[in-house]
């Protein structure tokens, strides 16, 4: 078979599944791993399909347009967050001038953060209402509320933030990819996380591994522009990664 006969049968039986692995291809066009993998690695660059560990996923089962509400995220890969948080958690110094987003994975760092000495921004209504609670020194950004996500959006918030300096910051992303970078699903959003990345001198994005070759409609961080902090590598293409970070 030759090789544009592959690729288009690759990308029929993935419109068809969705996914696939490299062994269902192997034995599906008769033709050797390292030619599959090749495949794939050529697909994946020319933004035909995305390549994961083992095999690929379509474009579409793997592109995300909404956020999914708080409430319905809280309890996914719980464990994993937690560790992530954790870690992230113990990277705050008492001199530092922190920011923290909204978002799931960040708020699990509230639990273990000891730096009373440091003071923290944040668009996350319940982080702000949390850390208040817990005696630290937390500024919560103004402007218009996203229920989905509790965080505060929009012009009065890009304002504040353009005015301020963090040493260190912490996002939370809906998808990483090496192409697309850091994505999320709302405009509005990934300007107040694009903007603080900005005005962050040490930056790191907390994603579990399900968020790996993921990607959502706006980008607010090229891939390189943060360290990565996650439970595992999800993908050949993200192995040792000098701005990944897994915690075991």
């Amino acid at each position: 078979m030759l090789t544009e006969q592959r690729f288009e049968e690759i990308i029929k039986l993935l419109e068809e599944k969705g996914t696939i692995t490299v062994q269902e291809l192997k034995e599906k066009l008769h033709a050797s791993e390292s030619t599959i993998r090749r495949d794939l690695t050529t697909l994946h660059d020319s933004g035909r399909l995305i390549k994961v560990f083992g095999g690929a996923v379509a474009l579409h089962s793997r592109m995300h347009t909404k956020d999914v509400q708080v409430s319905d995220r809280t309890g996914i890969h719980k464990e994993e967050k937690i560790r992530i948080a954790r870690y992230a958690a113990s990277l705050i110094r008492p001199d530092d001038f922190v920011y923290l987003d909204a978002g799931t994975t960040t708020g699990y760092m509230i639990d273990y953060l000891e730096e009373k000495q440091a003071v923290y921004v944040t668009n996350g209504v319940s982080h702000a209402k949390r850390m208040a609670a817990l005696g630290f020194q937390v500024i919560l950004l103004g402007g218009e509320l996203k229920s989905s996500t509790e965080a505060v959006i929009g012009s009065t918030a890009l304002l504040m933030l353009q005015k301020y300096h963090f040493t260190i910051g912490f996002w939370g992303t809906n998808g990483v990819n090496q192409k697309s970078g850091f994505t999320t699903p709302d405009h509005d959003e990934a300007m107040v996380k694009q903007v603080s990345m900005e005005q962050t001198e040490k930056r790191y994005v907390l994603c579990d591994h399900d968020k790996f070759n993921q990607v959502s409609t706006v980008t607010f961080g090229s891939f390189l522009s943060a360290v990565v902090i996650t439970d595992k590598e999800d993908g050949e293409e993200f192995h040792n990664l000098k701005n990944i970070i897994v915690v075991k």
